[in-house]
């Protein structure tokens, strides 16, 4: 997820026009369909372990950047064997969980949605869809979902967890607020949101970062690229893709904002590429990073955004949420016709 933020290039070199063309797979079979309902969260490596032993398949939702074939098949090496898409009453898409100021402040992720009691209006666009999730389920391999978990940043903030999702129809424009299609399980990674304990602290219980208002932060260009790209390519309902495209990204407008962001690249990016390179040393076969490097991680990221809350902000402008030009006031104005040619006649 973070390997990319340092690549400052624009959306159209990251998801180029050149891109590989997604290959076609075939839906999942009904029987398999069936057999996830006696499917189980996987909370230790040994049950990934046991599943490969048994030589099962796991149906994993994405929802995120995964949708798209580029970053799922092409970067990550993925090799779904079906797909499916499937809308999910049970979670809604967020976008709060927090990645680096000024490149990409925010990434997806869900939280829980409870139909009969919908969330109260929102000023924020990317609050607009009260819906459940829509995203795409895929049947990977066991070896494959432990790669998923491993470059998720090795489960450290997540919980595997199993949701009921529900096909969606081929060709259907609007996503169903209460669909009617047979449920089926899959496996998703969730990074549960809790308030934080004391004003000054951004690390929930569970060792998960989050900012103050979790719905202020506005994702990048480059990122909102790889969602729209994926629910193209997926055919995802028109309803949901016009969602998406309605979502503003996140643009520096300043000189001061690009010096604050080259700043805070130099300051914090060796520490965030040096955890990178130690998780990659310290995950287990099936992609799980042992609890100290959580922290350390965790710890990294809540310092980063300290110092972007009490020094970057107030002197380099906002790196979560496109701040507006400002005008240059001229010096003419506010002046009278007489006042003004005065000036205009000195000057020359």
């Amino acid at each position: 997820m973070l390997r990319r933020v340092f690549q400052l290039r624009s959306p159209k070199n990251e998801v180029a026009s050149a891109r590989p063309k997604p290959s076609v797979l075939p839906p999942t079979s009904p029987e398999r369909l069936e057999a996830s309902l006696n499917d189980h969260a996987f909370e230790s490596a040994s049950d990934l372990s046991d599943a490969k032993e048994k030589h099962q398949t796991v149906l994993y939702l994405a929802y995120g950047s995964n949708l798209c074939y580029q970053t799922f098949q092409g970067r990550r090496g993925i090799k779904p064997i079906s797909q499916m898409n499937v809308v999910v009453p049970d979670l809604r898409m967020t976008f709060d969980l927090p990645g680096i100021a000024y490149v990409d402040p925010c990434f997806a992720n869900s939280a829980v949605r409870d139909p009969t009691n919908p969330p109260p209006k929102s000023k924020y666009n990317k609050d607009k869809w009260k819906k459940g999730m829509v995203g795409v389920v895929y049947e990977v391999t066991p070896s494959d979902y432990a790669h998923i978990i491993a470059t998720e940043g090795g489960g450290a903030s997540y919980q595997d967890i199993l949701v009921s999702c529900h096909p969606l129809e081929d060709g259907v424009d609007i996503v169903p607020e209460a669909p009617v299609t047979p449920a089926f399980k899959a496996h998703t990674l969730f990074a549960p949101a809790l308030p934080p304990s004391a004003p000054g602290k951004q690390l929930s219980s569970d060792g998960r970062l989050q900012r103050p208002d979790p719905s202020y932060a506005q994702a990048s260009a480059r990122y909102l690229k790889l969602l729209t790209v994926g629910a193209d390519e997926h055919d995802i309902p028109q309803e949901y893709k016009n969602y998406l495209h309605d979502l503003q990204p996140y643009t520096i407008t300043s000189q001061k904002q690009r010096l604050g962001q080259y700043i805070f690249l130099s300051l914090y990016g060796p520490f965030i590429l040096l955890i990178l390179a130690i998780g990659k040393m310290v995950q287990d076969k099936k992609g799980r990073a042992p609890k100290w490097y959580a922290e350390l991680m965790q710890g990294i990221f809540a310092s980063a955004w300290r110092t972007y809350d009490g020094f970057f902000k107030p002197l380099f402008g906002d790196g979560e949420r496109t701040q507006e030009k400002r005008k240059h006031k001229h010096l003419t104005d506010g002046l009278g016709d007489e006042e003004e040619a005065m000036i205009k006649q000195r000057a020359e």
